[in-house]
């Protein structure tokens, strides 16, 4: 069903973000109101359950609406279990074995349409982004941040799968180097999903962060250890693994569904690196004597996310986006 206007909420790893968006003309997006906030995650359940609930509040006040009479559709990490209705696999793991869902509903006063983070990004370039060209084929919408995620949408659709998993490459394993040739800072990492060598152990942003730590004892973000590749010996085998790691990952993606265009999202993929050195290195992997897929980055920023959850509450399928 159709609606005029929507409230979409993306909880992130670092920020909760929402927005009221109304629909105007042939589907056009107006954001009537906005507000975007840190997630504390660290803070733990409770705090990051009624910040949700108190922005939704306060964006509906800002758009002189009321939030029990709107739609709301709100994408986060994880998903929802099919078995018990609480959260499973979040990268913010004090969600994980809660009753997120039902906790928020209480909240807000009405019932709200989630959806897994990565698929609201999907869902959000493939409609309004990068992937429109390809809104007819397979839409790849990958999420580099603070965890790894990816959704796939099928001709304008999230495509789910039978238990929830469409799309969940950062949980698929990858070996980069043999046990007997592993440093200690190379060993197969230990992920908190309960595997070991998952792509979201390479790739993310904590991940190589970690990994240059380790390495070297000090703390620097990862834009500064990219920078530093060319005279730090460390940076160069940080960076020099990451990119290695995404392709192998994203090679493996290919080869198996070999998705029309791939969308990559979150911190991470504002590193120039991933569409040079590291488009060369999936190159070098795919079963294939070319690389026609194209894999591009995304054009809404790190508010795709919450445009994807404003699509999802609305119950429109394709949009077109004038964001104030």
């Amino acid at each position: 069903m159709k609606t005029e206007l929507s409230i979409g909420v993306d909880l992130g790893g670092t920020k909760i973000e929402v927005l009221v968006a109304q629909t105007i003309n042939k589907g056009e997006l107006r954001i009537l109101a906005r507000e975007r906030v840190a997630t504390e995650r660290e803070r733990g359940y409770d705090t990051v359950l009624n910040t949700c609930a108190e922005l939704v509040g306060k964006a509906a006040r800002k758009a002189g609406i009321d939030a029990t009479k709107i739609p709301i559709g709100i994408g986060m990490p994880g998903a929802i279990s099919r078995q018990d209705g609480l959260i499973k696999n979040s990268n913010t793991t004090c969600l994980n074995g809660r009753p997120f869902r039902q906790d928020l509903q209480k909240l807000i006063g009405r019932s709200i349409v989630f959806e897994n983070d990565a698929n609201c990004f999907a869902l959000a370039e493939a409609h309004l982004g990068a992937g429109r060209k390809h809104i007819d084929g397979l839409v790849f919408g990958v999420i580099l941040g603070t965890g790894v995620g990816g959704g796939f949408v099928w001709g304008g659709n999230v495509w789910h799968g039978p238990q929830g998993l469409g799309g969940e490459w950062g949980h698929h394993v990858i070996y980069h180097l043999p046990p007997e040739k592993c440093t200690e800072a190379d060993s197969i990492r230990k992920c908190y999903c309960g595997q070991s060598g998952c792509v979201e152990t390479y790739v993310s942003g904590p991940a190589a962060e970690n990994d240059y730590f380790n390495r070297s004892g000090q703390k620097l973000r990862l834009s500064e250890i990219v920078k530093m590749r060319k005279t730090d010996s460390n940076a160069k085998q940080v960076v020099e693994l990451l990119l290695d790691s995404f392709a192998r990952g994203i090679a493996n993606v290919i080869n198996i569904i070999d998705p029309s265009a791939i969308v990559l999202g979150g911190g991470v993929s504002n590193l120039d690196c991933l569409y040079t050195e590291g488009i060369e290195k999936i190159r070098a992997l795919v079963f294939n004597d070319e690389l026609s897929t194209p894999i591009l980055k995304n054009e809404l920023g790190d508010s795709a996310g919450v445009f994807g959850a404003a699509i999802l509450a609305s119950g429109y399928s394709v949009f077109y986006c004038h964001c104030h």
